[in-house]
């Protein structure tokens, strides 16, 4: 019994192209020698290297697993959009939906990243491993059933639900999104349904800019297993850990779920690109050590964390590692570069009241009856 790492090489070739950023190429906007998308491989091969470097690696078990089956990805996706993604994917490349490029090959390797999570699930559920890390690239978290969006080309954590459900009669399943980008895609597919509680944390206003309104509950028998905890720009550590204590963890103990799943992205963090949030590596280990405890309590510990965005290529891997420590419960460490830049230091009085004031306020709106 151990945590499980899946990961893949492969993954590690996904590729977009003709964007600089997230503006597309053409006009003024001038290609770039190197780079495109902030989605890149370098933020997860990097992490890998660190593990090697480090020695966490060898705690883990770490292995590949076979990419989703068509069935598998028909639970989630209509078969018209998986033919149109093959088929763009086997004449050389294309994009399909909203900043989703992929390059040849790019079904099969999305199959793949879909089939890390179906695998680091499958062996929790099953007690092969304590729990799970999954190195899924590319990510998931955005992608509607028809509409591949925010990087995202398949839904690898509903996939990796459903066939779980199919396989081995899963019941009820908790998505903590901790991305800083709301998992509109995940939420989505869930909104009707009450065998799944979807929470997102994320930064107001970032992305999608129009979803992950704290309001949106769910709907039908899913009224009340949806939730959003929309945070100001800046919120960070002090925030995120209250949240967690305060809002997830109740939501957690009152749904009483049989596995559950985090959404592991680290644009949260404080240098990231793509969002404002100032959390550290430290955000993300004292994160997963409460979600761990809340498995640990709710469900025998089956816990699998699916990895998504997180675009600095300095810092991804030791907010990963940090998480992977506490995953694990390995020694070795990876000491943050960054810690000294920023510490978490004791608020001031007005920062705390805002940061309490904002907490309270999402915790009575969650509370009170939706509908």
């Amino acid at each position: 019994m151990a945590t499980g790492f899946f990961w893949d090489e492969r993954c590690f070739w996904h590729a977009g192209g003709n964007y600089v950023f997230t503006l597309p190429v053409g006009g003024l906007v001038q290609p770039q020698v190197a780079g495109g998308l902030p989605e890149n491989p370098e933020t997860k091969r990097r992490l890998k290297n660190l593990m090697d470097v480090t020695g966490l690696t060898g705690d883990l078990a770490a292995q590949t697993a076979a990419p989703a089956e068509w069935d598998d990805l028909l639970r989630v996706h209509p078969e018209t959009y998986l033919s149109e993604f093959k088929r763009l994917s086997d004449a050389g490349g294309g994009e399909l939906g909203r900043r989703t490029p992929f390059a040849a090959g790019g079904f099969e390797i999305a199959a793949l990243s879909a089939g890390l999570s179906i695998a680091a699930v499958d062996s929790v559920l099953t007690g092969k491993l304590d729990n799970a890390y999954a190195l899924s690239r590319p990510p998931g978290h955005h992608c509607l059933p028809d509409f591949p969006n925010g990087f995202c080309l398949l839904a690898n954590i509903a996939i990796a639900i459903e066939t779980a459900k199919a396989r081995h009669g899963l019941g009820k399943v908790a998505v903590l999104d901790w991305d800083v980008h709301h998992g509109n895609g995940t939420e989505a597919i869930f909104y009707d349904r009450d065998d799944v509680l979807t929470i997102s944390i994320h930064q107001e206003g970032n992305y999608p800019l129009d979803t992950g309104a704290i309001t949106d509950r769910g709907r039908g028998a899913g009224q009340g297993c949806n939730m959003n905890v929309p945070l100001p720009a800046g919120a960070g550590h002090t925030a995120y850990l209250a949240v967690m204590d305060e809002i997830v963890r109740p939501a957690l103990d009152a749904f009483q779920p049989d596995m559950i799943i985090v959404a592991c992205g680290y644009d949260a963090a404080a240098c990231d690109p793509l969002a404002r949030m100032l959390a550290t590596a430290d955000t993300f280990r004292q994160m997963t050590v409460r979600i761990k405890d809340a498995a640990r309590n709710l469900c025998d510990g089956k816990l699998v964390l699916v990895h998504e965005g997180g675009y600095s290529e300095m810092y991804v891997p030791f907010c990963g590692h940090a998480t992977l420590e506490a995953l694990s419960g390995s020694a070795i460490t990876a000491p943050d570069p960054m810690a000294e830049t920023f510490a978490v230091r004791q608020p001031s009085a007005r920062f705390d009241a805002f940061l309490r004031e904002i907490v309270n306020d999402a915790a009575e709106v969650l509370r009170a009856p939706s509908g």
